[in-house]
């Protein structure tokens, strides 16, 4: 398979898929990828626009060690907390991600260029905590073009009002079920109008909401496996790109009508739907499936580094695939419900299942820095 930056020289399906109106962004950050110069050639292209992370991406980085044994040294050196040393590394590769995705945001009017950092996993159930730490998050990255991720548990949707309501640029995550994206679009709406009565420009104010994709696959593939019938077995493959499909007509009935049009009338901006866990994990789909299928305009579509490689290589990009499947889509997932399983169940899961590995992921990168700090001669608490 040839590499991004060899297909993107010229252009192809990559380029394709920015014309039909959907956002590339990276899902994938490290300190080697910052200064080794990968993010900037990415970005050079003008097809990757946009960066996000979470707690499982800087695990990989940051518990490798590569690229941070310099500021590992002189944190030991300060005595900080385990929690104080990964805080400071996170935020200096974002911050630095940010200022070469600066150019990006500047021609773009805020709309990309942007790079996402999420609040500690741990506090996913706590409102209070998770506006403070949003809060903290913004000042220490202290660029415009950051974005703050807040899960959309059920304490994160108060969360996202109060963070969005005091002018941050929030990136909701782990979205899972449809009734839940509709809480975090009404939490985005109410966010805003907190922002105008306290005086704030709307128009600064920007969101994505991260809709997850292959997981949902996953889960009810392996159900539908287990029943083993025929029906069950045709069903495979097609509750993900369902479900996707739904929320973006649900996005597309939110963002209409008086409440929405006030808003828009003072600047506001609409939070576009992100796809995110777009790569595949069946061996047996095609790699740009969760690409190819989900071409929206006004969409963005996040991508782990294989993903964009396959789609660069060999993707499909042939048009909006999304906005003509409502009609399928219900049928789909009908389908399953009529075979017994649950999409109640299933996306309540999901999202226990998504906190717990990012809990468990954060606690793996702590792990690794109390080791590297310890083994430097200091005690980290």
């Amino acid at each position: 398979m040839i590499t991004v930056t060899e297909a993107t020289a010229n252009a192809g399906a990559l380029k394709r898929l920015s014309d039909e109106g959907v956002s590339i962004w990276l899902d994938d950050l490290s300190r080697r990828r910052i200064e080794s110069g990968s993010l900037a050639g990415l970005v050079a292209t003008g097809n990757v626009v946009g960066v996000t992370t979470n707690p499982s991406i800087f695990q990989a980085a940051i518990g490798s060690g590569v690229g941070y044994e310099e500021q590992l040294a002189d944190l030991a050196v300060r005595g900080v907390t385990v929690d104080e040393a990964v805080r400071m590394m996170t935020t200096a590769d974002v911050r630095a991600a940010a200022d070469v995705l600066r150019p990006v945001y500047e021609a773009s009017g805020g709309r990309d260029g942007r790079v996402s950092i999420e609040v500690d996993p741990r506090l996913a159930h706590d409102t209070a905590a998770t506006v403070a730490e949003a809060r903290q998050l913004a000042w220490l990255v202290d660029r415009p073009n950051v974005m703050i991720k807040i899960p959309a548990t059920q304490a994160g949707l108060p969360a996202i009002t109060e963070v969005t309501g005091a002018g941050i640029s929030v990136n909701v995550t782990l979205i899972f079920s449809l009734e839940r994206y509709r809480e975090v679009m009404d939490a985005y709406l109410a966010g805003l109008e907190k922002a105008r009565a306290a005086g704030l420009g709307l128009s600064a104010i920007h969101s994505v909401a991260s809709f997850f994709v292959s997981r949902v696959d996953s889960e009810i593939d392996k159900r539908l496996t287990l029943l083993g019938t025929d029906e069950a077995l045709a069903l495979k493959g097609r509750a993900a790109l369902a479900n996707a499909r739904l929320a973006y007509e649900a996005y597309e009935q939110a963002f209409e009508g008086e409440r929405w049009q006030t808003l828009e009338g003072a600047g506001a901006n609409r939070q576009r739907p992100l796809w995110a866990s777009t790569g595949v994990k069946d061996p047996a789909y095609k790699d740009t499936l969760y690409v190819d299928e989900l071409v929206a305009p006004g969409t963005v579509n996040t991508m782990p580094e294989a993903t964009l490689d396959a789609v660069a290589d060999h993707g499909d990009v042939r048009g909006d695939t999304v906005t003509g499947g409502y009609d399928r889509a219900r049928a789909d997932l009908v389908a399953v419900e009529r075979l017994g399983i649950a999409y109640d169940e299933v996306v309540r899961q999901l999202e226990d299942e998504g906190v717990a590995k990012f809990e468990a992921a954060w606690q793996d990168l702590l792990d690794a820095v109390t080791k590297s700090l310890n083994s430097k001669g200091v005690d980290a608490e």
